[in-house]
């Protein structure tokens, strides 16, 4: 089936009989009682074929689902045709899709769960609320929508986790793009989803929306902890957002791993971009200082001082990115240095990249280690080698995500 033939055919089963609350996929029949917990991780297993003129999708895994797994690559990489897959709206020429051992596509046995029976919430990129219902009308229709035995999420909650309560009666129109998609989320939380599937939430919207909403995304996978596929071509989203990543392109699943681990990789460097690569570290609030706009972060003894993080309270545990690019190195410790977070480390490898003329400095600190980008002369001019006993200057440090 060419690409604009799926559109419309998947455009054909949204529309069916309203099945799928546009954007609410709601499973009608198993599941758990009134007020029982979360979905457990599971494992989903991919043995499938997915093929367009002038391009083809195919993976075989199993893989492991807990928190948020983000599904990684350029565009035309196969990440979105994946997740429609998953979801019922793209029939593979072949494989077999199952998610704890429950199978929803299986080409040899004739299997092929519809949209609306697979216990899947999926979020477009545009939210697909219905404009002639306000917000609490498009709610109650996903509610209703779901089976009487699937009510995991209390409408209270979600609109608490979401911040939706001064929307309740706003009409759909008079939404901006952040607090659409808020709703469309809180919409598809409401079908009790086993699985989540995010695709490109946030392509749609501006810096100033994106800032927005990204806290609500993560307040969202830590308070209702449902195993989540997130499809994104921005690293800075997966930094914030993900547990894990697999890395997608030409159609293949070219690797996975831990988000920290996905981030450092040089050889990955193509995909995830030079310019943004660096590691993540976890640490915890140590205190703020509210006269100062400072926030304290504890990295296992070290100490990182950063903008004022109001939401969160000493404690809280913490992401942090630390870009290579925004790494340099001294050999003595700097004094009347307006950069705040100096660190002792030592040198424990020098990756030259002969093409750029640069230098990636692996800097082994208390517990966490970090990069450093370089030139070759500044390498050379201070004599720097592995082992060197140097201090890191952090020149900036982003908050990628709390709790």
């Amino acid at each position: 089936m060419s690409a604009e033939g799926s559109r419309l055919a998947e455009g054909s089963r949204l529309a069916e009989g309203s099945r799928l609350a546009e954007g609410s996929l709601s499973a009608e029949g198993s599941g758990s009682a009134e007020g029982s917990g979360p979905p457990s991780p599971g494992e989903l297993e991919l043995r499938l074929r997915v093929v367009y003129p002038g391009f083809e999708l195919e993976i075989d895994d199993a893989l492991e689902l807990e928190g948020v797994t983000a599904i990684f690559g350029a565009s035309g990489s196969g990440k979105s045709t994946l997740l429609r897959a998953i979801a019922g709206f793209e029939r593979p020429v072949s494989g077999i899709i199952a998610f704890r051992e429950e199978t929803w596509f299986d080409a040899v046995a004739g299997v092929d769960v519809k949209p609306h029976q697979r216990p899947v919430g999926m979020l477009f990129q545009d939210a697909r609320l219905f404009d002639h219902l306000d917000v609490t009308g498009n709610l109650v229709f996903a509610e209703k929508r779901r089976s009487r035995n699937r009510g995991r999420f209390s409408r209270g909650d979600v609109v608490s986790a979401l911040d939706l309560g001064e929307l309740l009666q706003r009409r759909i129109v008079s939404l901006s793009g952040g607090e659409r998609q808020r709703v469309a989320l809180a919409r598809t939380l409401l079908s009790s989803p086993d699985l989540l599937l995010l695709d490109e939430p946030l392509s749609g919207l501006d810096r100033e929306r994106k800032a927005e909403i990204l806290p609500y995304l993560e307040e969202m996978t830590r308070r209702f902890r449902i195993p989540t596929l997130f499809v994104s071509h921005d690293i800075d989203e997966v930094a914030r957002l993900a547990d894990r990543v697999w890395v997608f392109a030409g159609g293949r699943l070219q690797t996975s791993g831990t988000t920290s681990a996905i981030v450092e990789r040089l050889d990955l460097q193509p995909l995830t971009g030079r310019f943004e690569a660096g590691v993540l570290v976890e640490g915890r609030v140590a205190r703020h200082d509210p006269r100062l706009h400072l926030t304290f972060v504890d990295l296992h003894g070290d100490e990182f001082t950063m903008p004022l993080i109001h939401r969160l309270a000493p404690g809280d545990p913490v992401r942090l990115r630390i870009r290579a690019r925004d790494v340099a190195i001294a050999t003595q410790r700097p004094i009347g240095l307006s950069i705040r977070n100096v660190l002792p480390g030592r040198i424990t490898d020098l990756i030259s990249d002969a093409e750029s003329g640069s230098v990636e400095a692996l800097i082994q600190l208390r517990e966490d280690r970090i990069r450093a980008r370089l030139t070759l002369a500044a390498v050379e001019e201070l004599e720097l080698e592995v082992g060197s006993e140097i201090f890191a200057l952090v020149k900036s440090v982003s908050f990628e995500r709390g709790g």
